[in-house]
């Protein structure tokens, strides 16, 4: 059973850093995908991230491309977002999401599906004050 934790949430200003990770255990090969998803206040849960434990594709939000970068380091079954510039905008639950798949190109879809995705963290929160 694959479960995945994320950390790295907290109270940041507009234009600083912040890198989340997920910890995922279960994994038993490259056959997954791996997802960040969003919920803004008052808003639906929005997938900003996808990269496939293989690295073969990727997908960005369009509103984080260029200040958001999805990566894994397998040897630690870990998934990071290092999110730069932030905006208040950002200010959201983020969630970390996977999938088991054998498909490399499952994050080079248009866009990030809450329901292709089985596995979900409980969420870490980030706040981006002007």
């Amino acid at each position: 059973q694959v479960q995945v934790v994320e950390s790295g949430g907290g109270p940041v200003q507009a234009g600083e850093s912040l890198r989340l990770s997920c910890a995922a255990s279960g994994l038993t090969s490259d056959d997954y995908a791996l997802a960040w998803f969003r919920r803004p206040p008052g808003k639906e849960r929005e997938g900003i991230s996808c990269i496939t434990w293989s690295g073969r594709s990727t997908y960005y939000l369009d509103s984080v491309k260029g200040r958001f970068t999805i990566s894994r380091d397998k040897a630690k079954n870990t998934l990071y977002l290092q999110m730069n510039s932030l905006k208040p905008e950002d200010t959201a639950m983020y969630y970390c999401a996977a999938e088991e798949t054998s498909d490399d190109d499952y994050c080079s879809g248009l866009d990030l599906v809450v329901d292709e995705f089985a596995f979900w963290g409980q969420g870490t929160q980030v706040t981006v004050s002007s």
